[in-house]
């Protein structure tokens, strides 16, 4: 993301153009960095202009979200309340192509004379903020974040200190070159760096996308060298510093909004982007972009967030499993002596009268084919009869202990092939509603405590039902992938018919993959290979190269009495090995 100069520079002709004469009728400050301003205006009414001074997200723009406010307004938006609302915005301007945007305002104080006041919004990343200055002293009337010297050296911002704007960055304005100007600025750089970095340095109100944009442009690699540089090279790279100027000038902005195949933000610019792959490219006005980025980049937190919860619950249960495994293996390798116990009573007892009392018996093993001699270790305090029944007491201790370990380990390691299940689904969930049916299922499961619901009632929850992917191969079959471990057994156990094909990756964690057979039971081979491509990438083995799925009807499949969700046994299958490929996946999404 790069809210540089230039997309202040859209933002602030098109603010111009729609808030100049308006009113300021209400002010709020929904976060630490955040205001939000209603401004009515005659022609289109009252428009929401946000301002944020967040270290990541700084930014100007009009806005359709909605904030909720906290119940008592902070200092700073009872300061602007006090000066600013009733007021009329004057006139707003960017300060050259810095990201700084003033908005001069006309105001009456408490006394109900006139007056003016600037609302200085600046977009500088960890170091953005939003001040109130009173023009005809320059002073700082607050800002929303204070600071003194102890922080900044270069200026404090607090109370009745003057107003210093941000430190000039050393670039040059590129509508101040001359074609000569900029040839002699971009070659008295450092030759080994690459062109866009040069630009980036050299240029005012170009972002590293822009950079790279206008490289992309003027037909060079993005990674282009300047020692390369020959007059060709630099004659295209002053027509895109013209192509900028003439965009500044006659406002002839182009923003962009890129987005990935799950509708995921890329990137947003003041121009259109063309040298990043992108699934879908939204355009609209500036304040229009940056509300749909930004509302989808908060989604996307939101989202990464929950799933950061939930994969912290997984992965320490599968830890505390790894650990009782580890245990039980000891144990089981402990108690894999018990054999070795029933021998030594047996053949104690077998030679009870020709042993004497002693540290040790030596007597034929019979049990070996070759009869070797068994050297039998003996308690010297007891005698043979007594240790032999020590023996076979050790026998059924170990034998016991041995059964016990057994059944553990086979349900320790179920539970933990289900909850690489669960992680493998919560890691590949697209959206929040996945997100909200994987937790329920670990709620039912009881390795996280109910939340109470809210505004959806139990018969409406019970009600709802899963959602399976949808896709079509290119012989036309539909193809249905569970995207969770409820879905999966939805979509084996209920949705599909007994002979529908069922594809699940070959002991590898992953979704269950069902080819309706509606046109009989005969699937072509390329449908076939299909789904099980699918299989693979809807897997743990997503990154792998060569994947093993196994498939059989599903009339071939079913539930252990008491499994937990997802998990099934299955016979007469045959196995494919296929390389999971996203290609394919968006190629055959409905």
């Amino acid at each position: 993301m790069a809210f540089d100069g230039l997309v202040m520079a859209a933002v602030a002709r098109e603010l111009a153009d729609k808030l100049t004469g308006g009113r300021v009728e209400k002010i709020q400050q929904p976060g630490p960095s955040e205001i939000v301003m209603v401004i009515h205006t005659r022609e289109r009414g009252r428009q929401k202009l946000l301002l944020s001074a967040d270290a990541r997200d700084a930014r100007v723009h009009l806005t359709e979200g909605s904030y909720v406010n906290p119940l008592a307004p902070p200092i700073f938006c009872m300061v602007l309340r006090k000066h600013l609302e009733g007021g009329r915005i004057r006139s707003l301007e960017q300060v050259g192509l810095e990201r700084i945007l003033k908005f001069s305002i006309d105001s009456r104080d408490e006394l109900g004379r006139p007056g003016e006041k600037l609302l200085i919004c600046e977009v500088m990343g960890k170091h953005s903020n939003i001040l109130l200055v009173d023009p005809d002293n320059n002073t700082i009337v607050d800002g929303i974040h204070r600071y003194s010297h102890a922080v900044s050296r270069y200026r404090e911002v607090l109370p009745n200190r003057p107003y210093l704007s941000p430190p000039e960055q050393g670039k040059r304005d590129p509508r101040t070159f001359s074609e000569e100007q900029f040839r002699t600025e971009i070659m008295d750089s450092d030759l080994a760096a690459r062109v866009a970095d040069v630009l980036l340095q050299r240029i005012a109100g170009v972002g590293p996308q822009t950079c790279r944009e206008m490289v992309a442009r003027a037909g060079l690699p993005l990674d282009y060298r300047l020692e390369h540089c020959g007059d060709y090279e630099l004659t295209q790279l002053w027509r895109q510093v013209q192509w900028v100027c003439t965009m500044l000038e006659e406002g002839s902005f182009e923003p962009t909004l890129l987005l990935d195949r799950r509708g995921q933000p890329l990137e947003f610019a003041a121009l259109d982007i063309t040298h990043i792959k992108a699934h879908r490219r939204e355009k609209g006005g500036m304040s229009s972009v940056l509300d749909r980025y930004y509302e989808k980049l908060n989604n996307l937190r939101l989202l990464e967030g929950y799933r950061q919860s939930l994969l912290q619950t997984v992965r320490k249960e599968i830890s505390r499993l790894k650990k009782k495994l580890s245990l039980y293996q000891k144990s089981l390798a402990t108690a894999e002596k018990a054999e070795k116990y029933r021998i030594y009573g047996e053949l104690l007892t077998a030679y009870l009268y020709q042993i004497e009392q002693g540290p040790e018996a030596k007597v034929q093993n019979f049990y070996d084919p070759e009869g070797t001699e068994a050297v039998i270790p003996m308690d010297p305090s007891l005698t043979p009869a007594q240790n032999a029944q020590a023996y076979f007491k050790k026998y059924l201790k170990a034998k016991n202990t041995r059964d016990a370990v057994i059944n553990q380990l086979e349900q320790a390691e179920s539970e933990l092939s289900y909850l690489e299940a669960v992680e493998t689904a919560v890691l590949q969930a697209p959206d929040m509603e996945d997100l909200t049916e994987i937790r329920g299922e670990l709620e039912e499961q009881t390795y996280l405590k109910p939340k109470v619901q809210q505004g959806r009632s139990k018969a409406k929850k019970e009600q709802s039902r899963p959602r399976p992917l949808s896709f079509m191969s290119s012989d036309g079959y539909t193809i249905l992938v569970g995207k969770n471990n409820k879905q999966n057994d939805y979509l084996t156990l209920r949705l599909a018919g007994d002979e529908d094909l069922w594809l699940h990756t070959k002991d590898i964690p992953g979704s269950h993959v069902i080819i309706r057979c509606d046109r009989g039971p005969d699937v072509p081979d390329q449908t076939l290979l299909e789904a099980a491509t699918l299989a693979a990438w809807f897997s743990k083995g997503r990154q792998s190269g060569k994947v093993p799925v196994d498939y059989t009807r599903r009339r071939h499949v079913w539930k252990p009495k008491g499994a937990k969700p997802g998990m099934v046994l299955y016979d007469n299958q045959r196995t494919l090995y296929v390389t999971p490929s996203e290609e394919l996946v968006e190629k055959l999404e409905k």
